[in-house]
């Protein structure tokens, strides 16, 4: 084994100031101050802010297609600028539209929740996977503490829309409670680094939010002694003085115009606005390979003297012991710049309100985000794909409207000589229009009598275009075996099957990247509840193991795992096929009766019936009588397993012997 080539500390010299390896030091020896160092970050987030913008517009334009303001674009006629409706309504037309995107997406939703797909942990040392179960009731937990089932659906609901979100993870007080919480983000008032290009997100070095908080949520948050609390005061004085008549409002569920979001100043002056910004740093580091462990860690260049004793320690055991120098497995380290996540919270004015290095033991930011597809860098959702269809169907509709409009319908030609005797055109059309009415008429006098005069709409393939847009919809999008309707009249359920199959081949790929976020997601969430949760609160969340043993909530909080998506527990294939599973298992003998009451899934009673088989054990180890079993509550086990009728009838022998041998 090769010798470390160490040098000592002493003989290192680091450049300082302008000049030094670590980006904060260089960052402060240029800057005089902290403000003007806070503004240089401030410019570069508001630049990758602005790289933005244009994914924001078409974001905007794609959320007012979906939810139905589809006439809103403005366009430019003879010199005038106008929105798209008044420009119908000023050409004498009637703005038309049939939203056929919303239901899209509900089906899509829709899709993703029939899946109830939920992440799991899988150990990478098998001998660990009780503990990486442990893990994932743990991650279960949290999801439901954070209501995830109605957050993923609608973070679905809005990766239709813009094809770009995120959430942020963190640990901290919220609800009255300290535990690992998790944020939506609108896309609105994220930012990401525009160089990034990765579809994974590995390239990214700078990401961040807009926060636009009351004045007592940003003292709750950024504020640790009274001298912060007074810094906050001047800083924001005037949101501070904000009372009653002062304050701007918009209409609840009406956000503002994304497209004239601010970057710098809130539109409520009674908000103050704190830009979260997370950027990639760098520092000269020491970069070790233990010979002994195996392990590969980085220590600071201060801590480089404790590799140098750790090194001279072994060598003199090695000494001791009759080991060759160049035998002895010693410590390699090796200097290199490493990049690390460093935070910043900054006032529109450029101060630094609070920094630090990462404090999340996964070393990166608490932000999880996904943009579809992100070719190139570019975002294109769901909802983009659906908007020129939606367009040209709202137009046919509008021509079609305009043709029947136009065409004469029930239009009276009276002669100009029925006109006497008082009788005039209102006193025709009201008889003319009565029922059982009757009109005198000279015909001998006038020669012609009043006729009505009905003309057809002009057939110009308005409807078979509408049918063929209709159906490109649909090919795009999601089609009618999707949405559960059937294609033809007496459509077999195998064939409606199959054709629903095939349908959600469309959505294979939207739905995968959204389960890759998922994952990202459960993985941060899985880092923070390690370093964040203690043994007393894992031990008070798990309890026991499903064989009544403690879990070894220590070990629990420190293996590695890897995540997946798996269907869910609660789609009734699922619970079906492992129910057959466990009942096959217990008709072979392989299981016993708690096993396998242990083992079933969501069968009513099952839980019931299992305690009251164990305490019935412990009263006939104990030479007591054991208390008898409810029949009903054995008839209600039986009809939850009845897929298996042989396993029912060895059920019921076995429920039976206890007591027999009592």
């Amino acid at each position: 084994m090769s010798k470390i080539a160490l040098r000592r500390l002493s003989r290192i010299t680091v450049p300082k100031g302008e000049n030094s390896p670590d980006s904060i030091v260089r960052s402060k020896a240029v800057n005089m101050n902290d403000r003007s160092r806070g503004q240089e970050i401030l410019m570069e987030a508001q630049g990758h802010w602005m790289a933005m913008w244009k994914f924001r517009e078409d974001r905007a334009l794609n959320k007012k297609y979906a939810y139905g303001d589809q006439l809103s674009e403005i366009v430019h006629v003879d010199g005038q600028t106008m929105t798209e409706e008044a420009y119908i309504k000023k050409q004498g037309g009637v703005p038309l539209t049939m939203n056929l995107i919303r239901q899209q997406m509900v089906t899509v939703v829709g899709s993703y929740r029939e899946q109830a797909s939920e992440p799991i942990c899988l150990a990478r040392d098998r001998d660990e996977q009780a503990e990486a179960e442990t893990l994932s009731v743990l991650l279960q937990y949290n999801m439901q503490l954070n209501q995830m089932s109605e957050m993923q659906a609608r973070t679905m609901e809005e990766f239709t829309i813009g094809g770009l979100i995120a959430h942020r993870l963190y640990y901290g007080w919220n609800n009255s409670k300290m535990d690992c919480w998790m944020d939506n983000v609108s896309p609105d008032t994220l930012i990401l680094d525009s160089n990034m290009r990765d579809v994974r997100g590995w390239d990214c070095a700078f990401v961040g939010q807009i926060h636009d908080l009351n004045y007592n949520e940003v003292c709750s948050k950024l504020s640790k002694t009274p001298a912060d609390y007074q810094r906050l005061a001047n800083i924001y004085a005037t949101a501070r003085a904000v009372r009653g008549g002062q304050y701007s409002w918009e209409d609840f569920g009406y956000s503002h115009d994304s497209i004239r979001y601010d970057f710098l100043a809130p539109m409520d002056a009674s908000r103050c606005r704190v830009i979260e910004v997370w950027r990639k740093e760098s520092k000269p580091r020491y970069r070790c390979h233990d010979w002994l462990t195996a392990e590969v860690y980085t220590v600071e260049i201060g801590d480089v003297n404790c590799i140098i004793a750790e090194n001279n320690r072994r060598k003199a055991q090695a000494m001791q012991e009759g080991i060759p120098e160049e035998e002895v497995p010693l410590i390699d380290a090796k200097w290199f710049i490493d990049t690390y996540w460093h935070y910043y919270f900054l006032s529109p004015f450029g101060d630094i309100l609070d920094e630090g290095d990462t404090p999340y033991a996964h070393k990166s930011h608490p932000y999880v985000f996904k943009p579809y597809p992100f070719i190139d860098g570019e975002i294109h959702s769901f909802v983009s794909d659906l908007r020129p269809l939606q367009r040209y169907n709202n137009r046919l509709l509008m021509l079609n409207d305009m043709i029947m409009r136009s065409s004469s319908k029930g239009l009276l030609l009276v002669p100009s000589g029925c006109l006497t005797g008082g009788m005039t055109e209102e006193k025709i059309a009201k008889i003319w229009a009565k029922p059982n009415g009757v009109l005198v008429i000279d015909s001998d006098k006038f020669g012609t009598i009043p006729q009505q005069v009905n003309s057809s709409v002009t057939n110009i393939g308005i409807h078979e275009m509408l049918s063929l847009n209709l159906k490109f919809l649909q090919d795009i999008g999601v089609n009618n075996a999707l949405q559960g309707k059937a294609s033809f009249a007496g459509e077999s359920g195998t064939h409606a099957q199959i054709m629903a199959q095939n349908a959600s081949t469309r959505l294979v790929d939207l739905l995968e990247s959204f389960n890759h976020f998922q994952c990202e997601e459960a993985y941060k969430t899985v880092k923070n509840i390690q370093q964040f949760y203690d043994e007393k609160t894992v031990q008070d969340i798990v309890g026991r193991t499903a064989k009544g043993v403690p879990v070894n909530a220590s070990k629990v909080l420190t293996i590695e795992t890897d995540i997946s998506i798996a269907q869910g527990k609660k789609t009734p294939a699922y619970r079906m096929l492992a129910n057959d599973f466990y009942i096959n298992l217990f008709n072979q003998q392989a299981i016993d009766t708690e096993q396998l009451l242990e083992s079933v899934i969501d069968i009513p009673g099952a839980d019931e019936l299992l305690q009251k088989l164990r305490s019935r054990r412990q009263q006939m180890e104990q030479g007591q009588t054991p208390d008898g079993i409810p029949p009903e509550l054995v008839q209600k086990v039986q009809a939850g397993l009845k897929p298996n009728p042989q396993a029912m009838a060895q059920l019921q022998g076995v429920m039976a012997q206890p007591q027999q041998a009592a």
